[in-house]
């Protein structure tokens, strides 16, 4: 039986455990063939601070809201319980605001377990929005110790230069609305709005989404490489598009055939048949032309990301699958090769629990495993704009 210790480690350490085993639970992160790593690359230097379980963007204030309103006479025990009840009221408070898309926790009640702070945390950072480095309960922990003073940073006006007193929150967080608690809206102020953008642009002014959201460049399309602006993005991030786009199209055939060949194993015609004519439509519209011209080499130093490893077969994977997907062995119907570095790069990721092994996990299979185009977090990324235009 497999299960997740914890190791004491310092607090980067413990946040940066949390929030893998966070993306564990994600929708996109369903990563049969281990390409979360580049993903995640690719999508922290698009759309920094942004993750697949946030909702809604006003949350990135609601959080920092109920934090700086917490007394600190009271002890840790006592915060902690106030966190998680006023995060509950805010819940509440935004059905009687009528806020019927995209309220964490509307259908869990009471027994809620993902409440907005631990889904937006990371991010609040990423933006800048969070100045105290360190976790949730690290800030419980350390509360009793802030200074009184600290909803203003001298540092920032003309009357105390020299005199700064460290503040958990940027210093022009705008004040929280006195209703917040009773009834609320994910409607942004103009200030809230004008908060944001400065957050963005100051923290990551080299990220498309702080392009996008300085120039009010919102749009539904369905992926970010069919934006209608893509020609007016900045060449470095027009440059990372065209990766992921060429990326996630090739990669999704490997994605099709993992879930042919396990459809095959448990002989459900119906699955077989479905999958075999998304991999024919994957054919006639992959641009076989465009791959040969991509620069794989370039594709590797582009995406490099601090915070996230590719590892070394990670790489030889992508980097096999895309010399058969150019030579159009992958596109063969049958293809040895093909079937064999996808069942090959599963058993090494599963080990024993590869569905193509163990005959358990195989009949656990409901028929999709990853079958999607990758999207970069562009769905969370675009209804944060939306959110934001609306300001």
């Amino acid at each position: 039986m497999s299960s997740i210790g914890w190791i004491d480690f310092d607090e980067k350490e413990r946040e940066r455990a949390q929030r893998l085993m966070q993306l564990f639970t994600e929708q996109e992160a369903r990563d049969e063939l281990g390409l979360g790593a580049i993903r995640d690359s690719i999508a922290d230097h698009l759309f920094p601070g942004t993750s697949t379980v946030q909702t809604r963007l006003r949350y990135m204030l609601f959080v920092p809201y109920i934090f700086s309103r917490l007394p600190r006479e009271r002890s840790s025990r006592e915060i902690a319980d106030q966190i998680r009840n006023d995060q509950l009221r805010l819940r509440d408070a935004l059905v009687a605001g009528d806020e019927k898309s995209g309220v964490i926790g509307v259908n869990a009640g009471p027994k809620l377990k993902r409440l907005p702070a631990s889904v937006y945390w990371a991010g609040l950072e990423a933006w800048g929005i969070r100045r105290f480095s360190g976790s949730i309960d690290a800030y419980v922990a350390s509360l009793p110790s802030w200074p009184r003073n600290t909803g203003k940073d001298h540092d920032d006006d003309d009357h105390g230069a020299g005199r700064t007193v460290p503040t958990p929150w940027h210093p022009r967080l705008p004040k929280p609305p006195k209703d917040m608690l009773e009834k609320t809206s994910f409607a942004l102020s103009d200030e809230e709005a004008g908060f944001v953008v400065d957050r963005l642009v100051d923290s990551n002014p080299d990220s498309l989404l702080a392009f996008l959201a300085k120039n009010d460049l919102r749009a539904k399309s369905e992926h970010i490489w069919s934006h209608p602006h893509l020609s007016s993005f900045p060449k470095r991030a027009r440059g990372l598009v065209e990766h992921a786009s060429i990326f996630s199209d090739v990669m999704y055939g490997a994605a099709l055939q993992y879930n042919l060949l396990l459809s095959q194993l448990r002989k459900n015609e119906q699955w077989i048949e479905d999958y075999s004519k998304e991999i024919r439509k994957w054919q006639q519209y992959f641009d076989l032309t465009r791959l040969k011209a991509w620069s794989i080499e370039g594709f590797w130093e582009e995406i490099r990301h601090p915070a996230h490893r590719v590892q070394d077969p990670t790489r030889r994977f992508v980097t096999e699958w895309t010399d058969l997907v150019r030579t159009s062995s992958a596109f063969k119907r049958g293809s040895s090769k093909a079937h064999s570095l996808v069942k090959d790069r599963e058993r090494r990721l599963k080990k024993a629990q590869s569905r193509f092994t163990n005959r358990a996990a195989r009949d656990r299979w409901q028929g999709s495993s990853g079958a999607y185009r990758l999207q970069f977090r562009w769905s969370q990324a675009s209804r944060h704009l939306e959110d934001l235009a609306r300001g």
